[in-house]
């Protein structure tokens, strides 16, 4: 079982703004529950013109309550409270020349419990200018095949860069009792059929409804993450429009501050944010 979220918004600003500001989000005043940021890994294709960028992201996390109830303690372990950090790794291609780029975020820790994979899709709106050239190349190609017109070169289309569209997917999958039962059917195939008695309440529940239960939760965490991810987004480029880069830079480096000081962002507890 599988569950999806999906929504899609436009930053009043150019692509290059928004994609420099993706990767300057954190620390913002909506995100302190991010801890620290690495690059792990950064490649540039000069034959495409790709950037291609490999992050890790320390976040300060919590199991929501609703999950503790449904897991016993022997399988939280440590963190029975729910209180832990957890490591999110994301990857990003950007592509300016085509005015793209699309990234991926995925949680490391409790992946056995629930496997949350965020996708971004950023892209530069069409403007008219660019289908009417696209049109025009078009007619030009077949003119040019059959020897009718010979189009003359030099057609130029401003990019004017006002806006930027972005489509955010979010999808959520429990594992949570998948292994018991691949040790269970493991188990019967070699003849050694497990005695019922010996089989905890926990590991005999079924685990469909449960792996749900949770998707559902997961899922109306993440609905409730992202109006504060996408305002996180737009403190960034307010700061970008006012001051510039330096903006930015004096921007994180107080959020950082509020971060170690251990503070709470604007809308929400530090915990319950993406």
């Amino acid at each position: 079982m599988v569950k999806f979220y999906s929504s899609t918004d436009t930053y009043p600003y150019p692509f290059p703004a928004v994609t420099l500001a993706y990767f300057l989000r954190y620390p913002n005043p909506y995100s302190t529950h991010v801890l620290s940021t690495d690059t792990i890994a950064r490649h540039y294709d000069p034959d495409t013109q790709r950037l291609t960028t490999v992050r890790l992201h320390l976040k300060r996390s919590k199991l929501p309550s609703a999950v503790l109830k449904l897991l016993p303690k022997s399988l939280l372990g440590a963190s029975a409270s729910g209180d832990t950090q957890a490591y999110i790794l994301e990857k990003s291609v950007v592509d300016i020349k085509e005015g793209w780029m699309d990234t991926e975020s995925r949680n490391l820790e409790w992946t056995g419990v629930l496997s949350v994979v965020e996708r971004q899709e950023f892209r530069r709106p069409v403007t008219q200018a660019e289908e009417e050239l696209k049109m025009w190349q078009g007619m030009e190609g077949a003119a040019r095949r059959h020897g009718f017109i010979n189009f003359g070169s030099g057609a130029k289309v401003e990019d004017t860069g006002e806006t930027t569209e972005v489509k955010s997917t979010v999808t959520l999958h429990s594992h949570v009792g998948e292994r018991w039962k691949q040790r269970r059917a493991a188990s019967q195939a070699a003849g050694d059929e497990e005695q019922p008695q010996k089989v905890g309440f926990f590991k005999s529940l079924t685990t469909g409804p449960l792996q749900s239960s949770i998707e559902s939760i997961g899922l109306k965490r993440a609905r409730r993450s992202q109006p504060n991810a996408k305002e996180g987004m737009k403190v960034v480029l307010e700061r970008m429009r006012e001051g510039g880069l330096v903006a930015v830079l004096e921007g994180m480096r107080k959020d950082r501050e509020l971060v170690l000081a251990g503070g709470k962002s604007l809308k929400a507890d530090g915990h319950d944010v993406e």
